[in-house]
């Protein structure tokens, strides 16, 4: 591993440990040239994930970008990080474990909604309201009826 401070290939681990969900391993290095100590993570990927965007073109799945989507969402909520850890990782089994190298971006974002559903109406709308493209109110309303279980408009209590 190199050495984020002098670039060094020369690091040792002096600490690993699993997070609580035992899905990363946590390292803690240090550089045996400039002392620097610094941590990685380290996490299974089952397959290189590569996204096929709505346009046809094919990019790498970043799950830095797909944590960075959530945590806009949920932006303000009162959801712990290592929820959100927990979620995106699950996200990201999911559709490794579809069976396939490439996924759509659709695919992706149908599947973080049905998360962040789960998890949090407002970040769903929030996650819903941009992957959707909303143009007007009554895009948002539409969202807003899918949560309720019946199909039936949302209380005014939750909306």
């Amino acid at each position: 591993m190199r050495c984020p401070s002098c670039g060094s290939l020369d690091t040792q681990v002096k600490d690993s440990r699993p997070t609580e969900d035992s899905a990363v391993i946590r390292r803690r290095r240090v550089c045996l040239s400039c002392n620097f100590r610094f941590t990685t993570f380290e996490r299974v990927q089952l397959r290189e994930l590569t996204v096929i965007k709505r346009n046809g073109r094919r990019v790498p799945f970043d799950r830095d970008k797909l944590m960075r989507s959530v945590q806009i969402a949920l932006r303000k909520r009162s959801i712990e990080p290592e929820r959100i850890e927990q979620e995106v990782s699950k996200i990201v089994r999911e559709l490794e474990s579809l069976g396939e190298n490439e996924v759509t971006s659709e695919t992706i974002g149908e599947t973080v909604m049905e998360h962040l559903r789960q998890i949090d109406d407002v970040a769903y709308v929030r996650f819903a309201s941009v992957y959707r493209n909303f143009r007007e109110a009554k895009d948002f309303q539409a969202a807003l009826d899918e949560l309720s279980d019946d199909g039936k408009p949302v209380p005014a209590a939750r909306k």
